[in-house]
């Protein structure tokens, strides 16, 4: 019996049912659905019959392949051809289960094949596909442990390893370990002032101060440190900078509370102790600048003494720190500085410097923003 369906004007399906040389033609009005899903129901069947007959083709050219590899005398070069042809094809239908088993598995019962290195890539990288990013780093981690580089298309296989561990690692001694390896066997291949500026702060997340300066030092004296951008991290050269800086400084001007800062402040303003103020400035990276201006600008960073423009001019401070402030940094509206720009906001920042245990957490006055805030 065959059945052919057509669709004439009136929105009427005429189904006609051929038995032999006979045809009878019958009208009916069918919604629309139900037409579909007949049709869905024949392509269905067809196309399970395709894939079955597809899934049929595929193991038996695998059987032919694993016939070859358990029976023929094969050299390197030809067992590598087999084996790399099997595991495109398992890749080639997304059969990524399958592809561990049998490289896993080939890797385990042939220990001195020397592309082993390589089938435990491609391994790693099926699991990547899975979304299984910690099996995929222990692969990575254990071709770069257990296993000598070989070069594919020119690239070697542990430099490979290096550049997907860098990025689904999440361990800062692992990273280290990583970031390391790089830098040490593949200096041409990587942009090392990044590398180096990367390190010392997986250095820095893993407490390893003395190890975070080095690598923030050799950082710093890249001719190209200004220029590297890294994502989530837009103050990094500043930071890495401060840092230094604060270290090889004598650390005398910070204050043990905020509350103490201001009462120091407010003191010698209102005494017009210009001596005072010069000694509670920050000495390292103090800035005055505009709201507008980079605190790490050349301009905002000049050194000058207060007597300045205390001297002839009548300067007043707020009764208390503006609205704005926060735990870590703090504002003091004062007035009276200059004809031109009246007004300025004195900046008071938390210390943050783990390393000396005796100024981590105090208060320091970093800087001044000069006129109203925006």
């Amino acid at each position: 019996m065959l059945a052919y369906i057509i669709y004439n004007q009136k929105s009427f399906f005429t189904i006609i049912i051929r038995y032999d040389k006979f045809y009878f033609m019958k009208k009916n009005r069918l919604h629309f659905a139900t037409i579909i899903l007949f049709l869905f129901t024949i392509f269905s069947a067809c196309n399970q019959n395709n894939h079955n007959q597809k899934d049929e083709d595929f193991f038996a050219m695998q059987q032919k392949f694993q016939d070859i590899l358990d029976t023929a005398e094969l050299n390197s070069q030809q067992r590598y051809s087999i084996i790399n042809q099997m595991a495109t094809n398992y890749l080639n239908v997304k059969d990524y289960q399958g592809l561990v088993l049998f490289l896993s598995d080939w890797v385990e019962q042939n220990k001195d094949d020397m592309y082993n290195s390589y089938w435990l890539l491609m391994t790693a990288y099926a699991y990547l596909s899975m979304r299984a990013e910690p099996v995929a780093e222990y692969y990575f981690d254990r071709i770069l442990q257990q296993y000598q580089d070989l070069l594919v298309k020119g690239k070697s296989i542990h430099f490979m390893c290096l550049q997907n561990l860098i990025q689904i690692s999440k361990t800062p001694t692992h990273r280290i370990k990583y970031f390391n390896e790089l830098i040490n066997r593949f200096p041409s291949d990587v942009n090392t002032t990044e590398l180096y500026l990367r390190l010392a702060m997986e250095y820095e997340k893993d407490s390893q101060w003395n190890h975070a300066l080095r690598a923030y030092t050799v950082f710093l004296e890249q001719p190209d440190a200004t220029t590297i951008q890294i994502p989530g991290e837009p103050d990094a050269y500043k930071n890495a900078r401060h840092l230094i800086d604060y270290n090889s400084s004598s650390k005398d001007w910070t204050f043990e509370s905020l509350e103490a800062l201001e009462t120091a402040i407010k003191k010698a303003i209102r005494n017009y102790d210009w001596r005072s103020l010069d000694k509670y400035k920050a000495k390292v990276n103090f800035f005055s600048m505009s709201w507008k201006q980079d605190e790490m600008d050349a301009n905002s960073q000049e050194e000058f003494s207060m007597r300045s423009f205390m001297r002839g001019n009548r300067i007043r401070f707020a009764d208390s720190l503006d609205p704005s402030s926060t735990p870590s940094e703090a504002y003091l509206r004062t007035t009276g500085w200059s004809t031109y720009v009246p007004v300025w906001y004195l900046y008071f920042r938390k210390v943050n410097f783990p390393l000396d245990s005796d100024i981590h957490g105090n208060w320091e006055w970093a800087g001044i923003y000069m006129g109203e805030k925006l």
